[in-house]
């Protein structure tokens, strides 16, 4: 089992910057992949940005050159940093892993908001 807790959700302007947190516990030596995704308010859960344990990244094209997936294994810690974001941003994010016996754990969310 693999718990995650998120953090660094809120409120901000159109064009401004948040960092989300995921902080993981448990059987932290299976993560293989960490992730972040997001759903909007009435549409579907899609996947943002993803990194491997050799640091290896990959993002959506809606938020590559806006987006920074960044991890740090010393603090078990995946981070989301998030730059000139966009009113269509705004949804709920979830940190997401998968380990390497191909199973997926999510977070509780965080909510973003982004007024225009």
């Amino acid at each position: 089992q693999v718990q995650l807790v998120e953090s660094g959700g809120g409120l901000v302007q159109a064009g401004g910057s948040l960092r989300l947190s995921c902080a993981a516990s448990g059987n932290i030596f299976a993560i293989n992949v960490l992730g972040w995704a997001r759903q909007p308010p009435g549409k579907q859960r899609e996947l943002v940005a993803t990194i491997t344990t050799g640091g290896s990244t990959n993002y959506a094209d809606s938020v590559k050159g806006r987006f920074t997936i960044s991890r740090d294994n010393t603090k078990n810690t995946v981070y989301l940093q998030m730059n000139s974001l966009k009113p269509e941003d705004t949804a709920v994010y979830y940190c997401n892993v998968t380990t390497y016996f191909r199973r997926n754990y999510w977070g509780q969310g965080t909510q973003v908001t982004v007024s225009s």
